[in-house]
Formats: C-alpha cells, sequence, structure tokens
C-alpha cells in the first residue's frame, strides 16, 4: 500500500457555508479538462449535471447496475463525485472513511460543512483542485477510489495503488 503523499503548501481558503467552494489557489482550465477527462473516463461513469451542486458542475454519476456500494458511498442518487465550475475547481467526494481521514491530514481535502453539522456522513470531503500535473494525479488517484467504493469494491478503502 503507498502512502498518500503531504500536499505542499497552505491549503487554499474555502467557504465554510454552502456553496462549499474553494476561493483561491484555483486551476487552470487545462487542468480541469484533464481532470475531467480521467473522472468521466471511468468504468461505468457518465457526465452529467450535479443533483446537489451549484449550477455547472460536473457530476460523476456511476451506472445504476453498477453501483453497489454503501449508501455512503454516494453524494446522492449514484452521483459520487462532482467537479465545481470554474474559477473554483475543487470537488467534492465521497471517499471510503478511512481514505477520507488519511487525505484530510495530508492536506488534500476537508471534511463538507454539512457533514460537520452532522447531516451527511463525515466521509463526504472537498478535494482541492489541483495545481500542477503531479497534484492532479493525486487527486484523480483519490477519485479512483472513490469510484471503487461506489462499485462496491473490497478494500476500496486500501486502494492506494493509484495514488
Amino acid at each position: 500500500m503507498k502512502q498518500l503523499p503531504a500536499r505542499v503548501g497552505p491549503r487554499p481558503t474555502t467557504t465554510d457555508t454552502n456553496p462549499h467552494s474553494q476561493l483561491d489557489q484555483n486551476p487552470s482550465a487545462a487542468l480541469i479538462e484533464d481532470l475531467a477527462a480521467g473522472l468521466f473516463g471511468f468504468e461505468g461513469v457518465r457526465e452529467g449535471p450535479s443533483a446537489i451542486s451549484v449550477p455547472g458542475a460536473r457530476a460523476a454519476w456511476l451506472d445504476r447496475a453498477l453501483a453497489r456500494g454503501p449508501q455512503e458511498a454516494f453524494l446522492i442518487g449514484t452521483e459520487f463525485a462532482h467537479i465545481h465550475p470554474l474559477p473554483d475547481g475543487s470537488l467534492h467526494a465521497a471517499l471510503p472513511p478511512e481514505l477520507a481521514e488519511e487525505a484530510i491530514s495530508a492536506g488534500w481535502a476537508e471534511v463538507h460543512p454539512v457533514a460537520r453539522r452532522g447531516l451527511i456522513p463525515m466521509n463526504v470531503v472537498m478535494l482541492y483542485a489541483p495545481r500542477s500535473k503531479e497534484e492532479l494525479e493525486v487527486v484523480l488517484g483519490l477519485l479512483e477510489a472513490s469510484h471503487q467504493f461506489a462499485l462496491g469494491a473490497s478494500g476500496s478503502a486500501d486502494n492506494h495503488d493509484l495514488i
């Protein structure tokens, strides 16, 4: 199992209410397109509007027949992650609980404010927007773990091979 690397530098500034947004350290349009290509290229995933995010958010919807993960593997329906429109570029995702804790500790994520209020599971996090190709690979690895969690893959919480 590969250790999740620490994110370099300070955490970005974010809002502490809905909409939960990243206010600085925002990505380029090219990085977001690479992020979207990776996320929407996962098995059984289609891109569509988010059912719970801001207008323009690009959601990852898992084919219902493949959605075998627990309820906490999804944000709503079979939506397991979404990308916020530019200039934000951050994401919300449902990570396996142990990986959510690790991603927060390593500086890649923070708990969603609605989760802090106890209204949604604590494994629903904001993943900070990638600032470089290297960070993009880490974020895509976290999203692949979210995808595996939504698929119901056993051991998805230990799926660090992609990170």
